[in-house]
């Protein structure tokens, strides 16, 4: 078929629509009724005008074979069917011819897999379009986005199926996919630090499990099932810095890459995600970059870098704001709430902090001075010696003020933004209850949109469908 044809039958479609939709009406006086019909009927042209070119050329492909061979074995013509699409363009019914095996207990359209669509009813950019929405969005979202915006609609159903059948080739393929994407990326310029991070964000699963939060005042708390739980799901943060711009106090962020899994005992497929990531980041380091581990005060995070190997040669930093919640708290404790003790006591001492290597240990010699010499209720000791453990456990990992001066971040600002942005906002909206699968699935997409690495991820997933 001649591009000419093609552009014939696209022509012939927009041209029927056309007068079948607005012969009788452009005439009229112009109104913004007449404006917005005119404009609907110009959009459904269009669409009839790329499916009928589409369709044009994808059945002059159609081979004319009685029979043909598939997977070794001989098929032979016998019928032809319709089969609606979804396309760019809408739903789009195509012609194919069908063949079956000698038994006639298998059949194969050779049409449907030269074009890639065997067992697919929505084409490769319908189906990353829905992948795409629906990291960000629910489904029925992304229907009600796509119908005021789109020439194709597929149901919610249609695109849960794609991120289902996705995510399933994701958890296949993970370690495959991740290393081709790492490999075709290059570490930006000017890069001094890697910075890698860790946290976790509670997600509602749909699996039994302790409830949590304030316990039911009523004699049965009907409020939630007892099929649901609440369990960690971890993110992790790979973050390459350079050097500290002109009258900043913070080094520039380059580029930050994200992990992300839902709960699972240890985060034990999360850790290898992660150890991957900073391996791929690794190899493309300079050689005189230096490597940061900065996490708040979870005592399972920290337990984990110490027996792990490869994070000897990273410097480990607590997180300066968690470090400020613990050093308020501490004020409030020794004296009281919203009191201008606790408020100036708290300032020199988060100054102190960034400004004195040694802040920490002034931290906490302040602190027991001022145990001993102030009468504290037994609930405020109670609270004082809850923030003293945290800095007794983690005074070793505060050296703000040495990390400032040599330009090193202070902070774990991007695994922090990663919770709520990439696990929070689409995994925790009202109603929401995951399964371990769904939510991955869901989870994983997401993960390479926040990364920058979805043109990339869609491309080698694809791919690897090929080759399959």
């Amino acid at each position: 078929m001649s591009i000419e044809t093609i552009i014939e039958a696209g022509v012939k479609a927009f041209k029927e629509q056309m007068v079948s939709l607005l012969s009788d009406i452009v005439e009229d006086e112009l109104t913004p009724v007449l404006a917005h019909t005119v404009t609907l009927g110009i959009q459904q042209a269009i669409a009839a005008a790329g499916g009928g070119a589409f369709r044009a050329f994808v059945e002059s492909k159609e081979t004319a074979a009685d029979a043909v061979r598939h997977e070794g074995a001989l098929y032979r013509f016998k019928y032809a069917s319709d089969k609606t699409f979804g396309t760019l363009w809408g739903r789009q019914t195509i012609t194919r011819r069908v063949y079956q095996n000698a038994s006639d207990t298998k059949t194969c359209v050779p049409l449907d897999a030269a074009w890639g669509m065997a067992g697919e009813t929505l084409t490769v950019e319908v189906r990353e379009a829905v992948a795409f929405a629906c990291a960000h969005v629910t489904p029925e979202e992304a229907y009600a986005l796509l119908k005021k915006s789109a020439l194709f609609q597929p149901h919610p159903t249609q695109m849960k199926e794609v991120v289902t059948r996705l995510g399933q080739m994701v958890e296949k393929r993970e370690e495959e996919l991740n290393r081709r994407i790492q490999e075709a990326e290059a570490m930006p310029e000017g890069v001094r630090v890697l910075a890698a991070s860790m946290d976790g964000a509670n997600v509602l699963m749909r699996e039994p499990g302790a409830k949590r939060g304030r316990p039911a005042e009523r004699p049965i708390d009907r409020t939630q099932s007892e099929d649901t739980a609440y369990r960690n799901a971890m993110a992790g943060t790979v973050s390459v810095y350079g050097a500290v711009p002109e009258g900043e106090k913070r080094p520039q962020r380059l580029q930050t890459r994200y992990v992300s899994h839902m709960p699972e005992d240890k985060a034990v497929t999360f850790k290898g995600k992660f150890e991957r990531e900073l391996a791929a980041a690794e190899a493309q380091l300079p050689p005189d970059a230096v490597k940061v581990l900065i996490c708040d005060g979870a005592r399972s995070l920290w337990k984990y870098a110490k027996n792990n190997k490869r994070f000897d040669e990273y410097e480990k930093l607590v997180d300066y704001w968690h470090t400020l919640e613990h050093l308020s708290l501490a004020a409030e404790a020794l004296f009281g709430k919203s009191t201008q003790e606790a408020t100036d006591w708290y300032d020199r001492y988060a100054d102190k902090l960034l400004e004195e290597d040694d802040g920490a240990a002034r931290v906490l010699r302040s602190m027991d001075y001022h145990a001993r010499t102030l009468r504290l209720t037994p609930a405020r000791r109670k609270d004082f010696n809850r923030q003293r453990v945290y800095f007794v456990n983690n005074g070793a990992r505060m050296h703000y003020a040495e990390f400032r001066r040599r330009g090193l971040p202070i902070g774990s600002g991007p695994v922090e933004a990663a919770c709520k942005s990439l696990i929070k906002t689409r995994m925790c909206r009202s109603g929401m209850r995951w399964s371990k699968d769904g939510g991955q699935a869901v989870l994983d997409l997401r993960t390479y949109v926040k990364s920058n690495r979805w043109d990339s991820f869609w491309k080698h997933i694809n791919e690897l469908k090929m080759v399959a």
